[in-house]
């Protein structure tokens, strides 16, 4: 099975994460930010990965460090959970509907991280959590994860249907990513031959 598990210990933050990428989409999350367990839950479910997330953080603080490292920690036990990304489809792309809201997210699972961000919201918090820490949350997973990353949501009004369809967007183009591919389960897809770098 792919799966991995990790801890990430810092005087900000304690993590422990594991991800069992072929799973049932069962979530396990404690960040101390509600709106982003509710939003990982959603990562979880819609990708059907097996996700447990702990966090410890200094939210005494702000959010800045729960959030963003739990983007590093997560992306970390993908790739480790990814192992040598043999048979994975690596491409997935998903426009992602939410009442009034449209997000679409392409992704490639290439070792090259890169996120393009295109989402205007307009509030500064939804639940308790600040708007800004989504580009946050987003780029460090990325970056941790050997993602390319673009998300961009195309309309809507309500800032917690557009953030929530950006979620829910990248669960499923992970899903469908992550996914192998009978025709090259032996095979690295890649003309390089590896995609670690």
């Amino acid at each position: 099975m792919r799966t991995a598990s990790i801890e990430r210990n810092t005087k900000e933050t304690e993590i422990s994460v594991s991800v069992t990428i072929d799973g049932k989409g069962k979530a396990d999350i404690s960040t101390g930010v509600g709106f982003l367990d509710h939003m990982l839950e959603q990562v979880a479910r819609h990708s059907l990965m097996d996700i447990t997330l702990k966090v410890k953080g200094d939210l005494h603080v702000d959010q800045h460090h729960t959030v963003e490292d739990s983007g590093i920690a997560l992306g970390q036990a993908l790739t480790k959970a990814l192992g040598d990304k043999k048979g994975i489809t690596r491409f997935a792309s998903v426009y992602l509907p939410m009442d009034e809201a449209l997000t679409r997210v392409a992704l490639d699972i290439s070792g090259r991280p890169f996120l393009v961000w295109k989402v205007e919201l307009t509030r500064p918090e939804i639940g308790e959590m600040d708007t800004e820490l989504f580009r946050e949350w987003f780029g460090a997973f990325a970056q941790n994860a050997g993602l390319t990353l673009h998300v961009e949501c195309l309309y809507g009004e309500n800032n917690h249907h557009m953030i929530e369809s950006c979620y829910k967007g990248l669960a499923r183009a992970l899903g469908a990513a992550l996914a192998i591919d009978p025709r090259q389960a032996d095979m690295v897809p890649s003309t390089k031959g590896t995609l670690s770098d």
